[in-house]
């Protein structure tokens, strides 16, 4: 192996140079493009390797047996060596872009720079050959050095092409915890409007990457100055956000990235059913809204709760209440986020922040309590109740068995037959006194 990569997977990095070599060996230009050049100058983990040459998609189609055409319209062949997969592309250049979006037309050409310049930002306009020398026609190196997100060029005219270059812009410096360039910045500023064309679904994608990254809070502070995210599609004002609130969100590591933007939406005051509905505009999955929203559902029931002086055995029957209506879950999200929230931030009345920090203190105990958070853990079922009191089934049976649950969770009735049939008489009687 020539080029002696440090950040790479070294079988990934053979097989790609195998890439490399052969089509060399048949006469074409061929390079390492863009992150993984990038990423390697970062000392950031490289996960693919993007391939770039002058051989048309025929051609490296012809070179390797194992490939698969995944974009012959743009170029892209997609080749398999060693089980590895590596997208190659031809040299192009872009012409007119549609929406704002995509280009409506590409070109192949033979000189890797014109290939270059139609890249968005400079550390993603480097390539590199199989014997290490890099081609850097914009000075990538330099802004990576210097810690810069640069456009390629115009400014104008690279987020014109693609307004989702902005969110990208934004992503990178957040990631990278890199400053933007001047006329890069003024480009993207008064080009934000642009972003009313871009689907949610590629919005979410960077926002999840951002919000996912080291820097996080450096990604939302450039949003907020932008006012970027009040011109997508499904818009949101930076006015409403406590960035107070936000102030450890980069304590709760990558790994609960659900977590942050749970955290997200509780310093926008958001409830849980507007959430619901901003989430599914962002083309969340139903699993990860879920997950989101099910803190904003404990917020809102603990709020309630503590504003009436309760006792602690009150407090603790709510608490369990709460764990049953929005699953253990979503419990335990409430209470990681809560210890990063700063005392008293509700802005309610002293005794109901006391009662909070109780429920806070209590909650783990209150939860390892629960005895029972499912219907069908119950030692009765609905057949069951039904032939005892000799009663068609309807809506009084669900919330029969729902008492049931509640008072065996809070450990009011013992989880058996007998003290469970003992209350379903004991509450179809004084239904019908």
């Amino acid at each position: 192996m020539v080029v002696q990569w440090t950040q790479v997977d070294r079988e990934m990095a053979i097989q790609s140079e195998n890439v490399l070599t052969r089509l060399n060996e048949h006469g074409y230009k061929a390079y390492w493009v863009g992150g993984c050049v990038r990423d390697e100058l970062l000392e950031r983990v490289v996960d693919d390797m993007d391939i770039t040459t002058s051989a048309s998609p025929q051609q490296v189609m012809e070179l390797f047996d194992d490939c698969i055409p995944t974009g012959l319209q743009h170029g892209t062949v997609t080749v398999r060596s060693g089980g590895y997969y590596f997208e190659v592309t031809t040299f192009r250049t872009e012409s007119e872009y549609q929406d704002n979006r995509r280009p409506a037309a590409v070109q192949f050409v033979q000189e890797i720079k014109e290939d270059l310049q139609r890249r968005d930002f400079t550390m993603n306009a480097l390539a590199m050959d199989v014997s290490g020398t890099i081609v850097d026609p914009f000075g990538g190196q330099a802004d990576i050095k210097e810690e810069r997100v640069r456009c390629v060029g115009s400014a104008m005219e690279r987020f014109g092409e693609d307004a989702l270059r902005m969110l990208r812009c934004v992503r990178f410096a957040s990631v990278f915890d890199f400053k933007i360039a001047h006329n890069t910045w003024r480009g993207l500023v008064s080009q934000k409007d642009l972003l009313q064309h871009i689907a949610m679904e590629r919005v979410r994608t960077e926002m999840v990457k951002m919000m996912s990254g080291p820097h996080p809070l450096r990604g939302l502070e450039l949003l907020y100055r932008s006012n970027a995210l009040e011109h997508i599609k499904a818009p949101v004002s930076s006015d409403r956000f406590n960035k107070m609130l936000l102030s450890n969100l980069e304590q709760m590591s990558d790994e609960h990235v659900l977590l942050r933007w749970s955290l997200l939406l509780i310093a926008g005051g958001y409830s849980k059913d507007e959430a619901d509905v901003l989430l599914r505009q962002w083309t969340f999955s139903n699993e990860h809204r879920s997950r989101i929203t099910g803190v904003l559902q404990v917020e809102q029931l603990i709020h309630t709760s503590v504003q009436e002086q309760k006792d602690t055995l009150s407090l603790r029957s709510d608490w369990i209440v709460t764990v049953l209506a929005c699953g253990v879950q979503a419990a335990d999200d409430w209470l990681r986020i809560q210890s990063l929230l700063p005392a008293g931030w509700r802005d309610q009345p002293d005794q109901a922040e006391l009662q909070v920090v109780l429920v806070q203190e209590l909650a783990s105990e209150w939860s390892h309590s629960i005895p029972v958070h499912d219907l069908k853990e119950l030692d009765i079922t609905g057949e069951q109740v039904l032939q005892m009191v000799q009663r068609k089934g309807g809506p009084w049976l669900g919330q029969l068995m729902k008492h049931l649950l509640k008072e065996t969770a809070i450990g009011t009735i013992a989880n058996q037959y007998e003290a469970l049939s003992a209350e379903v008489k004991r509450v179809v009687a004084n239904d019908q006194a």
